[in-house]
C-alpha cells in the first residue's frame, strides 16, 4: 500500500529563511504540497524580527564562502523584493571607521576582501571622513554605498502571504516535540498533531541543532546563544548620521561590533553587543532557561571558546552590565553621544554554531539526510541572504 503523506515538503521555522525556502520550492514545483510549522504565533519572531535591519553588501566574508556568495546575491534580491512588494527599504550606505593604527591595517585588509567579493568600497582619509560624517571621528574609513536597510518583519509577512497564496499551509503555535526519519519519509510530532512528509526542511535557528539531533544526526557542534543588546538614540539625535556607522571588527570573531544604524522607520539604533545568553530565547539579562543553561555548561566547546576569547568576553560582559561601558564603545568613533541619548530598544539573540573544539563557525552550514535538509548555522547576514539561501535549500530538497 502506498503511504499517504500530509505534505511533500514540511518546513519547520517561519522566519525569513524558512519562508523563503517554502516560496522557492513552490516557484519550482507549483503543485507540491508544502506545510510550514512554527512554535510562535507570528512569523519572524526571533532572529528575523530582532536584528539591525541592515541590508549587507558582503564586505566581511571569506571569499568563496556561502556567506560571501549568498550575501552578494541577496543584496540585489532583497532590494528587488522590497521594491516589488512595497516593503520599506533604502540604500543609505555605511562607513566602517578605523580609530587606531591597528584598525587602519585591518581596514585595508577588509578593503581587499570586499573587492574580492565584488563589493564596491571607497577609501576615505581622515579629512574625507570628517567631511562625509561630521559627527564621526577616526583615522580612516571605508564607504560601502550598496549597504542599506529594510523592514525584515514586513518582508517575512510578504513571503508568508506569497506562500499561502501559492497553496501552502502555515500553522503557527505548533511546537515540534519529536522528529523521526523513516525509510520512506519523516514524521513530526507536536502537542496537538502528528505530521508526515516526504521531505523535511529545518530552518529553526536557535533550536536547529536540537531538531537535527532528534532526527538522528551526529553533530560535532552546538548552537550557543549570544544576546545582542541595543539602545535607540533620542529622537533629537535622529539626524546625527547619514550612513550606518560601524567600527572595524575583530577578524577572529563573527560579530561586527557596536554600530550606529539608521532605522527604516526613522531614528537610529545603537548596537548590538554580543553577550553569552542564559537562554536561547533570552532577550533580557535576567532571562534564564534551565535546559538551555545545562546544555551549554555540558558542551565542551563553550568552555574552549570562552578561554580562547576571554578578553572579548569580559568586554561584552562589561557592556551588558554597564550602560557607561557601552557608551565608551560608541564614543570611540562618535564622541558626541551622551548617556541620556541612549533609550531602551528590543534586544536580539544570535544563534551561533560552536564546534566541540571551541571554534565559532563563521559560514552558513547545511546538512542533509535521505529525507531531510537542516540549516544548522545561518547567522548574519542571513536576513540579507534569505532569498538565495531559500533557493539553495529548495534545490537541495528537490534533488530528493
Amino acid at each position: 500500500m502506498t503511504r499517504r503523506f500530509d505534505a511533500d515538503f514540511l518546513i519547520i521555522g517561519a522566519g525569513l529563511v524558512g519562508l523563503a525556502t517554502a516560496w522557492k520550492l513552490l516557484c519550482a514545483r507549483p503543485n507540491a504540497r508544502a506545510l510550514v510549522l512554527d512554535k510562535e504565533h507570528a512569523v519572524a519572531t526571533h532572529q528575523s524580527g530582532r536584528n539591525s535591519g541592515v541590508i549587507h553588501a558582503g564586505v566581511y566574508y571569506e571569499p568563496g564562502s556561502l556567506k560571501a556568495r549568498f550575501c552578494r546575491e541577496g543584496l540585489q534580491a532583497t532590494y528587488a523584493f522590497c521594491a516589488e512588494h512595497d516593503i520599506p527599504h533604502a540604500r543609505c550606505g555605511k562607513l566602517i571607521v578605523a580609530t587606531s593604527p591597528l584598525e587602519v591595517l585591518r581596514l585595508k585588509a577588509l578593503a581587499e576582501r570586499a573587492r574580492t567579493n565584488a563589493a564596491a568600497v571607497e577609501w576615505l582619509d581622515q579629512a574625507a571622513l570628517s567631511e562625509t560624517e561630521p559627527a564621526v571621528t577616526g583615522l580612516a574609513a571605508l564607504r560601502v554605498d550598496d549597504t542599506g536597510m529594510a523592514d525584515y518583519p514586513a518582508m517575512a509577512r510578504a513571503l508568508a502571504t506569497l506562500v499561502q497564496n501559492a497553496g501552502a499551509r502555515i500553522e503557527l503555535g505548533q511546537t515540534v516535540q519529536s522528529v523521526r526519519e523513516r525509510s520512506e519519509g519523516v514524521e513530526v510530532q507536536t502537542p496537538g498533531a502528528a505530521y508526515s512528509a516526504r521531505h523535511l526542511i529545518v530552518c529553526a535557528g536557535l533550536q536547529g541543532d536540537r531538531l537535527a539531533r532528534q532526527a538522528g544526526l551526529a553533530l560535532d557542534f552546538a548552537i550557543v546563544p549570544f544576546r545582542g543588546d541595543y539602545f535607540r538614540l533620542h529622537d533629537a539625535r535622529s539626524s546625527l548620521i547619514r550612513h550606518h556607522i560601524y567600527p572595524v571588527p575583530d577578524p577572529a570573531l563573527p560579530f561586527l561590533g557596536i554600530h550606529l544604524t539608521r532605522l527604516v522607520e526613522g531614528g537610529i539604533s545603537v548596537g548590538p553587543s554580543a553577550m553569552l545568553a542564559f537562554a536561547r530565547e533570552g532577550y533580557r539579562l535576567s532571562h534564564f532557561n534551565a535546559r538551555d543553561l545545562r546544555d551549554m555548561v555540558l558542551f565542551p566547546g563553550l568552555w574552549r571558546v570562552l578561554g580562547r576569547h576571554a578578553g572579548a568576553g569580559l568586554r561584552e560582559l562589561g557592556c551588558a552590565l554597564s550602560k557607561s561601558r557601552y557608551l565608551r564603545e560608541i564614543r570611540k568613533y562618535c564622541p558626541s553621544v551622551e548617556l541620556e541619548d541612549l533609550l531602551p530598544h528590543p534586544s536580539g539573540v544570535r544563534a551561533q554554531a560552536v564546534s566541540r573544539d571551541g571554534r565559532l563557525l563563521h559560514n552558513f552550514l547545511i546538512r542533509e539526510t535521505a529525507h531531510a535538509t537542516f540549516v544548522c548555522n545561518a547567522p548574519s547576514p542571513a536576513a540579507t541572504a534569505s532569498l538565495p539561501i531559500g533557493a539553495e535549500i529548495a534545490r537541495l530538497a528537490l534533488r530528493h
